[in-house]
């Protein structure tokens, strides 16, 4: 285990200063969107801020992941261009309803890859459709990029035609059936955002259905979820050993007047180190 994904938080990437705002965040994961809350007109200069923000991989607390816009839209290339480079952690892929279309994207991220001579970037599919649902065991096993599958419980209802309510049942089962397939292709299920932010006890509800259900995290869409989202996600036995292996073998590794060192056959840095830190004072 290299990433935890007990908080994945969304920051429009067409805005300035939520992107600033984002390096001093605690979240698990940064996400820096592309697609649903960048307007058409403002794609071009959200990939731009986001390209010149992964420069400044330095600055951010937390791994940064890109979700680009999904493999329908036409836009996945220009997107790539632009965010394939070092400082990138990972990326989001909405809206994916097969492996076809995993496998579409896979050639376009390595070919890129290849020319700029980056390692393979791990990828997180969002499943938000009904074909996707059917399809999340083989999405969720598709390869050894995929580390983690997110539900999209809005457009989901959308495209069974389930009107979204605080209390709706339309999306049980399929908000079920998605942790399930990701446990059994052996990665993380994060649960979908909860999208009242006046309604934090809504939101720890919410947080304790998903943990139940076999999600180890949470997207959120605010800040001030961070905090609640990990306290409802505490950490696993399996987490905090990883979080111990990580400080000890990283701490020997700076003893020695080296950065960078392996755990379980996996690089870590000072990224994981702050992180693992991070997860072991929470569990105090």
């Amino acid at each position: 285990m290299t990433q935890l994904f007990r908080s994945l938080i969304f920051i429009p990437g067409n805005n300035p200063r939520f992107v600033e705002k984002a390096k001093s965040l605690q979240a698990d994961i940064l996400c820096f969107d592309l697609e649903d809350s960048v307007p058409d007109d403002e794609k071009t200069n959200a990939r731009k801020l986001v390209r010149n923000a992964l420069k400044e991989r330095g600055s951010f607390e937390s791994p940064i992941f890109v979700r680009t816009n999904s493999p329908l839209s036409g836009k996945i290339l220009p997107d790539l261009k632009e965010i394939v480079q070092k400082g990138i952690d990972g990326i989001v892929v909405p809206k994916v309803n097969n492996t076809k279309e995993l496998k579409k994207i896979e050639r376009m991220l390595s070919s890129i890859e290849k020319s700029r001579k980056i390692k393979p970037i791990q990828l997180v599919p969002s499943i938000e459709s009904a074909e996707g649902v059917v399809n999340a065991y083989s999405i969720a096993s598709y390869g050894k990029r995929v580390a983690a599958v997110v539900f999209g419980v809005f457009d989901l209802l959308n495209d069974i035609g389930v009107e979204y309510a605080k209390n709706s049942k339309g999306e049980t089962y399929s908000r079920s059936k998605i942790p399930v397939d990701a446990r059994a292709a052996g990665v993380a299920a994060i649960d979908a955002i909860w999208q009242d932010l006046k309604d934090t006890r809504g939101l720890e509800r919410d947080c304790k259905l998903g943990k139940s259900l076999g999600y180890g995290g949470k997207s959120i869409i605010h800040p001030d979820q961070i905090p609640i989202v990990h306290r409802l996600f505490y950490p696993s036995k399996g987490e905090i050993s990883w979080a111990q292996r990580v400080c000890t073998e990283y701490e020997k590794s700076s003893k020695k007047g080296r950065g960078a060192t392996t755990v379980d056959g996996k690089m870590i840095d000072e990224v994981h180190y702050k992180q693992a830190k991070a997860l072991l004072e929470f569990t105090i």
